[in-house]
């Protein structure tokens, strides 16, 4: 046993060794191909900042936590109110004069909690009221009204408000924005060139449609400083105007690797050994709705190949 085990752990040896480095190690991507970015906050502070924001923070949140969020700031307040409804009940003591036709409550037809948060549902959404009335013999039950009035009208303007803009969120129409699956590098017009495809399903157009590239891979300083994700602009036709799209039909953009690039001093080796994401964002308005839309795609090195 002890001889086959020797004999295993030099053949694991002799394995691993003669596997190639891009096999040994796989890095996760950066940006997905469908534009998720890979980034995990973590050991953060100061997380308050985002209730400062907290419009923003509830609108970035995904459906089922905006839907849960949506709920229960409804169930919370109306719970709430309804509580001192009641407790304004109690300590008058109209739940012990039920009975007694001589006694004016502060609220008609309030015999518990039930009642009590039925009328605050009645008060805040402004139903009307019906069976269950405020008197005019509580001066304290008609503050309390006002002030439910007041802040159920806000809580119904910020919550519609960001279910608003959530729906209305142009998201979905970048997904009718298609790139290729892969980018090839070629010669055009005896330029070497990388080239990739991009089109618009859609027979609404986008409006000032312009597209930027970043070449994101790992850097080393002069003085010695490692950068892991070091950005850098790839020229998709800025200078020329060529960045500015009209996207009736697929259009083929091109990036002209010259002096400038940072592909100048790569060659077909270092191209398939570096590990490097090509992110590319094309932006641009929405000709329905008027409204900005992002579409950011990821191309890696791996689909790069020289035709």
């Amino acid at each position: 046993l002890a001889s086959l085990r020797r004999n295993f752990k030099h053949l694991m040896l002799n394995i691993s060794v003669s596997l190639p480095a891009r096999a040994r190690r796989k890095r996760q991507r950066y940006v997905e191909k469908n534009g998720r970015c890979n980034v995990q906050h973590g050991n953060m502070r100061e997380t308050y900042r985002y209730l400062t924001d907290i419009f923003t923070t509830l609108v970035d949140l995904n459906w089922r936590c905006s839907l849960f969020v949506f709920v229960m700031a409804y169930a919370v307040t109306w719970l709430f109110f309804g509580a001192i409804w009641y407790l304004i009940a109690y300590c008058r003591g109209d739940l012990d004069h039920l009975e007694d036709e001589k006694w004016t409550p502060c609220v008609n037809n309030v015999n518990g909690f039930i009642s009590a948060f039925l009328f605050s549902i009645e008060t805040e959404t402004t139903i009307g009221y019906g069976h269950r009335v405020i008197t005019d013999q509580c001066p304290v039950g008609t503050m309390l009204l006002l002030l439910q009035a007041i802040l159920g009208s806000m809580v119904n303007a910020f919550m519609v408000g960001c279910m608003f803009v959530k729906i209305s969120q142009p998201n979905k129409r970048a997904e009718t924005l298609v790139f290729s699956k892969t980018a090839v590098i070629s010669l055009r017009d005896d330029k070497l060139c990388l080239m990739f495809r991009v089109g618009d399903l859609r027979s609404s157009h986008i409006v000032g449609a312009n597209m930027r590239a970043k070449l994101i891979k790992s850097k080393q300083t002069q003085e010695g400083e490692f950068i892991p994700l070091d950005q850098t602009d790839i020229s998709v036709g800025f200078e020329t105007g060529d960045d500015r799209l009209f996207l009736v039909s697929p259009l083929v953009i091109s990036h002209e690797i010259d002096a400038h690039s940072p592909f100048w001093d790569m060659s077909q080796a270092q191209l398939e050994k570096e590990d490097f994401e090509i992110v590319v964002i094309l932006e641009g308005m929405v000709e329905a709705t008027g409204k900005k839309t992002v579409k950011l795609v990821c191309l890696w090195n791996d689909g790069n190949r020289n035709p």
